[in-house]
């Protein structure tokens, strides 16, 4: 499995965050390999999310998937 994210970002950047109008956090969606379990972590910056994500894969089997989606409303007010 290919662990580098950035031949991915570029291709998918756009569907992100762009230049969505309304507050946005992002979703890491990961393998925890030393478990066996799907995790997810919450961030509200892209940089800090792809950063979490490429030190998430750290083994042929681990992966790491980042989503896009608008802020909840209790998350905006912190």
């Amino acid at each position: 499995m290919d662990t580098n994210l950035s031949t991915s970002q570029a291709a998918t950047r756009g569907n992100l965050g762009g230049d969505a109008p309304e507050p946005r956090e992002f979703h890491v969606t990961y393998f925890d390999t030393d478990c066996g379990l799907i995790r997810t972590e919450t961030f509200d910056s892209l940089p800090a999310a792809e950063r979490f994500a490429n030190r998430s894969i750290f083994d042929e089997q681990g992966w790491a998937v980042i989503d896009a989606v608008p802020a909840e409303q209790g998350r905006l007010a912190a």
